[in-house]
């Protein structure tokens, strides 16, 4: 009998309304922590930054991710050479791979992979850190000693990952150009004169505003959701491997998501 109910209750198209609700509830509390967290960086920001702080986490969340960003981007260039190479054979297209795969890196690949590796790695590592603080309760002797946890600890990572996001997007997107450019000599028997010669006719200052001018959006919010996460972490290592995992989705899913609205504004500007 019970059974019976189960698979009925299962089958009414409304037995997950509690679910959304809670889900709801829990997306926009989200929000609304990283919108109270924004305005308190605003408030931490009028006064003294960290000088010797920031330097340590452009070091940490910047120079350290430089390898990671290189090599997806060289094997992305690596690939986007050969499947255009495969795709426009047929046409006779094959000159046209090194203009193909520099306009993929610059205006889209680039900046969003660089993101969401970033988002994996820094995302995770501030999430972990700042989750680690929390729950052993060295966030709340820092504000018990006066100390302001949002200038000592949130502002540092936020201004080092926004500010470092697009120089690694600038070095990833010509490693990928390198990467297309081993497949296009090695592969397709292309000489690298002329695959550098299209490329740089091709690649102009808009497309590569367009893909650059994203990243510092894609920095800021890497570092806010997981800065958020970190601070809010309860429960021990559970709670910290819980926000560190929510962290990197998050995250993923809104570098995503402000990649179309940032592609449709910036189509619609001068810029696009």
């Amino acid at each position: 009998m019970s059974a019976a109910l189960l698979a009925e209750t299962r089958s009414d198209p409304f037995w997950t309304l509690p679910r959304l609700r809670r889900w709801f509830r829990k997306v926009l509390g989200h929000l609304g922590g990283i919108g109270l967290l924004g305005w308190d960086l605003v408030r931490a920001g009028r006064k003294r930054w960290e000088g010797g702080e920031i330097l340590r986490q452009m070091d940490a969340l910047g120079v350290q991710s430089i390898s990671i960003a290189n090599l997806t981007c060289l094997f992305t260039g690596m690939v986007l050479a050969l499947q255009t190479a495969y795709s426009l054979s047929e046409f006779g297209g094959k000159l046209f791979v090194g203009r193909a795969v520099i306009l993929s890196l610059a205006r889209e690949l680039g900046p969003t992979l660089t993101a969401l590796m970033l988002a994996a790695r820094c995302g995770a590592g501030i999430t972990a850190e700042l989750g680690t603080m929390a729950v052993t309760e060295q966030v709340d002797a820092m504000r018990a000693l006066g100390a302001s946890p949002i200038r000592k600890l949130v502002l540092p990572r936020v201004v080092a990952l926004t500010t470092m996001l697009p120089v690694l997007t600038l070095i990833a997107i010509f490693h990928g150009m390198l990467g297309g450019l081993l497949i296009a000599v090695f592969e397709l028997r292309t000489g690298a004169g002329f695959y550098l010669s299209t490329t740089l006719q091709a690649l102009t200052f808009n497309d590569l505003m367009h893909g650059l001018c994203k990243t510092p959006f894609f920095g800021l919010e890497i570092a806010l959701i997981g800065c958020y996460n970190g601070l809010s972490a309860t429960g021990g290592a559970d709670g910290v491997g819980r926000a560190t995992t929510i962290a990197v989705v998050v995250s993923s899913i809104t570098v995503l998501i402000t990649d179309f609205f940032l592609t449709k504004l910036f189509i619609a500007l001068p810029i696009g």
